[in-house]
């Protein structure tokens, strides 16, 4: 077995929050782009982001991943909480915590390398090079990321050459080899047909019985699908957030009932 290393995996138990914002605010240069957002989502559980296209969606899911320190001018102000921990104290070790936080980008992403090294990857990197033990990771990550039955008498075929909708399983199950908590997915499915997409919905609501799940996504009827709570952002501000029936059939804000009925956005 793989063995978990770092604070970040000391899961803490009894109904605790998975992730936290409080009175979040983000700028680029002078440019606000979140304001004050504060978020509670709990563990084992899928949310759902939604909103018009450059409301901030995106912006704060790489927040919890530290993804956005990478843009210039890029600043903060307010707390970002994993399990009650600043993920933004001076000694946070952030290659620990990405590993804790793995994210699945809008394309699917893989290396130019074999099925398996580009499973195997992450655990390479970490220094861990027995073949039985990444034998065992690769096979449990692509099972986990509903791969397998398609992939594994070929786990030497170049990644490159599978369909956008297995290259996005495969990105899945390179994520999921490093043991992460939590996964961050930002239009996952948004670049896939029809069957893909209900492929990566379907292993979405499978993940979520181990992880911790957040999907920014455009598609209102996938967010109404897959997740348990939905968060509608607009212009910057979370404007409403709850359980993803109540947001859908009866939205407490003027605003996120025009969103979901169409009236803009």
């Amino acid at each position: 077995m793989l063995k978990e290393s770092g604070e970040m995996k000391d899961r803490i138990k009894g109904g605790s929050y998975m992730l936290e914002s409080k009175n979040v605010n983000v700028f680029y240069g002078d440019k606000k782009v979140l304001q004050d957002v504060t978020l509670q989502v709990p563990e084992n559980t899928v949310t759902a982001l939604i909103g018009p296209s450059g409301c901030g969606k995106s912006t704060y899911l790489r927040l919890f991943n530290r993804m956005n320190d990478y843009i210039e001018n890029f600043r903060k102000e307010g707390d970002i909480l994993i399990d009650g921990k600043d993920i933004y104290r001076k000694d946070a070790e952030i290659e620990e915590l990405r590993k804790t936080v793995g994210m699945v980008f809008q394309k699917p992403n893989p290396f130019p390398k074999s099925i398996y090294e580009n499973v195997a990857y992450g655990l390479r990197i970490q220094g861990i090079n027995n073949k039985d033990v990444l034998d065992e990771a690769v096979e449990k990550s692509i099972k986990k990321a509903a791969l397998w039955d398609e992939v594994k008498d070929d786990l030497k075929k170049n990644a490159l050459a599978l369909s956008g909708g297995q290259q996005q399983r495969l990105c899945i199950a390179r994520t999921l080899a490093v043991e992460p908590s939590i996964i961050l997915m930002d239009e996952p499915a948004s670049a896939l047909d029809p069957i893909s997409t209900a492929k990566i919905e379907s292993l979405i609501y499978e993940l979520k019985q181990n992880y911790t799940i957040v999907v920014v996504t455009h598609n209102m009827h996938q967010a109404g699908r897959i997740s348990d709570k939905t968060g509608f952002f607009y212009l910057g501000e979370l404007v409403e957030f709850g359980d993803t029936k109540q947001i859908f059939t009866n939205p407490k804000n003027k605003k996120t009932e025009n969103y979901i009925s169409g009236r803009f956005g």
